[in-house]
């Protein structure tokens, strides 16, 4: 591809269960419950495991996902959350970055695609984790940021279910694009969350799919491939 030539291909990626073996989200929220950064860790902990397992369900809100882990950046300076986030990525992120993910992501900036992660999990936690898979653009649940903190709320659409179709068109359109711009779209997704979003691109890939998008993506005869098999 030369400079002058517009990307004929769009890649997608989500990134927890997808691009990671692990929950950022989750993850995140365990170390800093672990390491006492977010009140009773007992407490913070059970939290975490209930707000986890109401996901699998599909049976979480955005804004019930945003009251507790945005709420843990409002509780902490940046200078700290940067601190830890950093150990975080060190102790929790590198090692489960798997050379499979890796190998699949540097395929399609290799050979020109524009790449996107598209994530529910918020920006601050993702942000440099999609850094270091080389992708520059990232879509994801904005966390509000006033006078030198986090309040705890997310600001625009989130980045969640039908919200990713909106954010991803959004973002296409600042650019001077639309999915139907493309010769192929595709998107890689291990959640039935995100069905909406692949329902609109031309190429829907089930990745490490939960065994309800495994059977979706079977009915439907999408691709199906698992990374960390």
């Amino acid at each position: 591809m030369t400079p002058t030539q517009a990307p004929t291909r769009l890649a997608l990626f989500d990134l927890d269960h997808t691009l990671l073996p692990l929950d950022s989200d989750y993850h995140w929220a365990d170390f800093l419950a672990r390491n006492g950064h977010n009140g009773d860790p007992a407490t913070a902990r059970a939290t975490n495991d209930a707000i986890m397992q109401r996901y699998d369900e599909g049976k979480l809100s955005a804004t019930e996902s945003a009251e507790f882990m945005l709420g843990m950046l409002a509780r902490n300076t940046p200078y700290d959350l940067a601190k830890w986030h950093e150990t975080f990525m060190a102790e929790v992120i590198r090692p489960a970055i798997t050379p499979q993910a890796i190998d699949l992501v540097r395929s399609h900036l290799e050979a020109g695609d524009l790449c996107v992660v598209a994530t529910s999990t918020n920006s601050f936690v993702v942000g440099p984790i999609v850094r270091a898979f080389g992708i520059t653009h990232l879509l994801a649940t904005d966390p509000e940021y006033v006078n030198g903190r986090y309040t705890g709320r997310f600001v625009g659409t989130a980045c969640f279910r039908e919200g990713k179709v909106t954010r991803v068109d959004a973002w296409l359109k600042t650019l001077g694009r639309d999915l139907a711009s493309f010769d192929e779209s595709i998107f890689y997704s291990d959640s039935m969350n995100d069905v909406p979003l692949l329902e609109v691109v031309t190429t829907p890939v089930a990745t490490n799919p939960s065994a309800t998008l495994r059977a979706l993506a079977q009915e439907r005869n999408w691709r199906i491939t698992d990374l960390f098999a």
